[in-house]
């Protein structure tokens, strides 16, 4: 029964894809292996080859009883006599055989289900194109917070619908037809109640936080300028007379629904809010007409409007990234002018990282080569490194990825954020206005 060479391949491709998937999974079961591609190719492609091995089977049988029947006699169903010995033995091997079968190809699928979830499939596999993704993630505050947590989610529904939205991007990579950079996926983010808010409570109260913002000077010293900021988060249980400051906005007992026309929610012409007491105001810009406010984005206000980089944040320009290292002391304050080299170093352009790295070392040593060895070395190659990592956390020339390219709604200084809404030119019918008030939101001190 099993003579064409059809089966006899399908049973060699089911045999070696069986032990090597078992060899492998239990690598991976004692975390032998860490490559992304080894997890690719054994938990999503050898399954394929083994059913295909099994499929191949009966259909060389098939072939092989349609040859004979054609040429010697007419095609029978074979006679199986479980009375006799053999049959039995035969029956019982089958048996075996399909039990096993069954056991890996489920422990297959559920691996590679399970391995398609993680967030290394998500972000390493696909190398080039979701490197921004990955390494912000991996930076990021969320980076304990797998991909399909927030971009999944759970229930059949929503794992098919992003299961085909990823095979459509997976064409879109065959293709090599994939934007750069790839954009903000905003028309269709999960909602905030079923992402932020199974961790992070709305009604919570925060009260105000003391925010210190960074700010050095290119001088030898680099001075330190900072600005203090006492920021009204607010927050808390309408019920209790709270729900004020800036999480106001994710009261309870309002609702704020706007329209953008821009496609990325940075230009935001109408807006309706709907208080406490069920009254409404709406809110336009002088120039929006009611076919834009039509044709525009509705949506519902909630945390990722203003949060909208919660985990993939990139710094908006050199000098906030510079600033920030400083701060931190990744990068030495006490070096001479090392704030206006790593900001000058960082502002060209490069073909590729590994290019960026040369380049940047080259020239930061040349500087300091030029001070007389006066300064010391461990402090430049401090520098050094650290520059060298903000540029490949944060600009990606493959996919046109650079400083500022993501805007973060997250305060207004580096862009838009709060000015959407807060710049004196969202007017309501009565005159009021969307204030542009800094003492709603913030002191400085």
């Amino acid at each position: 029964m099993t003579r064409h060479p059809i089966s006899l391949i399908g049973a060699w491709i089911t045999t070696l894809s069986a032990f090597t998937f078992i060899f492998v999974f239990l690598l991976d079961v004692f975390g032998v292996h860490h490559s992304p591609y080894v997890g690719l190719a054994f938990f999503v492609i050898l399954p394929v080859f083994f059913v295909l091995g099994l499929l191949m089977i009966p259909v060389g049988i098939w072939l092989d009883r349609r040859r004979r029947a054609k040429g010697l006699s007419p095609f029978v169903w074979p006679r199986i006599d479980l009375n006799q010995a053999k049959y039995q033995r035969g029956a019982a091997i089958v048996g075996a055989l399909t039990i096993v079968n069954l056991l890996i190809v489920s422990m297959a699928a559920y691996r590679g289900v399970e391995y398609m979830d993680s967030t290394q499939f998500c972000g390493q596999v696909c190398h080039t194109v979701m490197e921004p993704e990955y390494v912000s993630h991996h930076e990021g505050p969320h980076s304990r917070v797998s991909c399909v947590e927030c971009h999944v989610g759970s229930g059949a529904g929503s794992y098919l619908y992003y299961k085909l939205n990823g095979a459509r991007q997976l064409a879109h990579l065959v293709a090599d037809s994939y934007p750069r950079p790839v954009p903000s996926p905003v028309f269709n983010l999960r909602p905030a109640r079923s992402t932020c808010e199974q961790c992070h409570w709305p009604a919570k109260f925060h009260g105000d936080k003391v925010s210190v913002i960074p700010s050095f000077a290119d001088d030898d010293k680099n001075t330190s300028t900072p600005t203090t900021l006492v920021l009204h988060v607010g927050g808390g249980m309408p019920r209790f007379g709270l729900g004020q400051g800036i999480h106001w906005h994710t009261n309870t007992q309002i609702e704020i629904d706007y329209v953008s026309t821009d496609g990325k929610r940075q230009v935001i012409p109408y807006v309706r809010v709907k208080g406490a007491d069920g009254k409404i105001q709406e809110y336009k810009t002088a120039d929006v007409t009611d076919a834009q406010i039509t044709a525009g984005e509705a949506r519902r206000m909630d945390c990722i409007d203003c949060h909208n980089r919660p985990t993939h944040a990139f710094a908006a320009s050199p000098e906030r990234a510079v600033d920030n290292a400083i701060a931190t002391g990744a990068i030495p304050p006490a070096l001479p002018f090392a704030r206006r080299e790593a900001v000058a170093s960082l502002k060209e352009s490069y073909q590729d990282a590994a290019a960026a790295e040369r380049a940047i070392a080259d020239r930061i040593r040349k500087f300091y080569a030029g001070q007389g060895g006066a300064v010391p070395a461990a402090d430049v190659d401090r520098l050094i490194a650290a520059a060298q990592f903000l540029y490949t956390r944060n600009v990606f020339p493959a996919m046109k990825v650079t400083w500022g390219t993501h805007p973060n709604n997250v305060g207004h200084t580096d862009s838009p954020g709060c000015f959407r809404c807060h710049d004196d030119q969202h007017k309501a019918a009565d005159g009021k206005v969307i204030r542009q008030d800094c003492d709603l939101c913030h002191e400085m001190k």
